[in-house]
């Protein structure tokens, strides 16, 4: 029997993103790859466990074959936006069993450019077949669901829906800050809401970018973690739940998944939620970051709408910052964006994010991040809190 052993996340980096339209998506798997290696300053030959998704027949050995490693652990989960939240988890676990030593998760999507060239459609089709069969007659589309679910929150609540646009405006706030972001230009409550209408109640600017981009993350047992050229960021507790795929098994629109693996990860890691710095939420709109909030603990049920006001979500001069990169609302959203969570926390641990850099009240470093991800339409959910070295 192995000891079990701590983990830490030692190496993350981005692929080219954004408008990136004379690449594949295997190139961008490999440059993110081969990114967070030379982040971490490891070898490849380090790397004994392999996790992706969304790409090729046999994902992740087609991905693996093309990066060249023949790993001995693989993860091929596939839960949407939380994919890799849940894929860091497992990695995790594995490396503290003794089952892997370095675990590798890569993520790389043409999304953007596929669209613009033909390759594929903007709609986003789950088939007719299982559960969906009694739903997709009806005609109600990925963001038509998440509307409803937004509907739902502010007839119950009182959400307005200025406070939804904070949402976005702030995201937009913390992406001027972000050299990588997409879209940099500021933006007010107004322009939200004069936007056109997507589905009701969102408008456009409610709504996440879609561009082209990969992300990886590198995590090894604790005995490697003094060959790297990085501190160390720990994986302190996580957590991971599934809700449904029909909307009408869902029981309450307004709570999301987040609240059964966020209390999992707070409880594992031996954290309150009033003790996390800062989080790096999913955010394909932005009901989805308010819901989260709230669901993570960070406010009471109901309280998300107030809790976002008066700029609470910007590093600059925010009392919690979230998705400080400008999230999947300015920066990039290429796809499944869970990966680029994580690769945000770690660096805003290690300090390196210059003028969007989370400082404490004291002016030092934060010390403790939550990155939460959310597959479907809050069908799953992944949460990670990750602590600095």
């Amino acid at each position: 029997m192995v000891a079990r052993r701590k983990v830490a996340v030692v190496g993350v980096a981005l692929s080219d993103c954004g408008r990136v339209d004379d690449a594949t998506p295997y190139a961008l798997h490999a440059q993110a790859a081969r990114r967070a290696l030379a982040d971490a300053g490891l070898d490849r030959s380090l790397v004994d466990g392999f996790a992706s998704a969304g790409l090729g027949t046999l994902a992740p050995v087609e991905v693996a074959e093309y990066l060249g490693l023949r790993p001995t652990w693989v993860d091929s989960t596939s839960v949407g936006g939380s994919t890799w939240e849940v894929m860091a988890a497992h990695a995790a676990d594995a490396i503290a069993a003794g089952h892997a030593r370095a675990v590798l998760l890569v993520y790389g999507s043409t999304a953007r450019a596929d669209v613009r060239t033909g390759r594929r459609t903007g709609t986003l089709s789950f088939g007719t077949r299982g559960p969906m069969q009694f739903e997709v007659p009806y005609g109600h589309t990925l963001i038509a669901k998440y509307a409803m679910a937004a509907r739902r929150h502010m007839i119950e609540y009182g959400t307005t829906i200025e406070q939804l646009a904070e949402v976005a405006v702030q995201a937009r706030a913390n992406a001027a800050l972000n050299p990588e972001a997409m879209f940099r230009t500021p933006i007010t409550v107004d322009e939200v809401l004069s936007g056109p209408v997507i589905a009701d109640p969102f408008t456009k600017l409610h709504c996440c970018v879609r561009s082209d981009g990969g992300a990886a993350v590198l995590l090894v047992a604790q005995e490697y973690v003094r060959d790297c050229r990085t501190s160390p960021v720990w994986v302190l507790g996580s957590g991971e739940s599934v809700s449904h795929a029909a909307m009408s098994e869902w029981p309450d629109f307004t709570v999301s998944p987040a609240a059964v693996s966020g209390r999992l990860a707070f409880e594992r890691a031996g954290v309150r939620p009033s003790e996390i710095d800062f989080a790096e939420l999913y955010d394909a709109f932005t009901y989805m970051t308010l819901v989260t909030l709230e669901d993570l603990g960070f406010c009471g049920k109901g309280e998300g709408g107030a809790f976002v006001e008066k700029g609470r979500l910007r590093v600059e001069g925010g009392a919690f910052p979230v998705n400080t990169d400008g999230g999947g609302l300015s920066a990039q959203h290429p796809g499944m964006r869970g990966l680029f969570l994580l690769v945000e926390a770690v660096r805003q641990l290690r300090g390196e994010c210059g003028e969007r850099q989370v400082r404490r009240g004291d002016g030092s470093l934060p010390r403790l991040a939550v990155a939460s991800g959310t597959g479907g339409w809050f069908c799953s959910s992944g949460t990670v809190v990750l602590g600095a070295g």
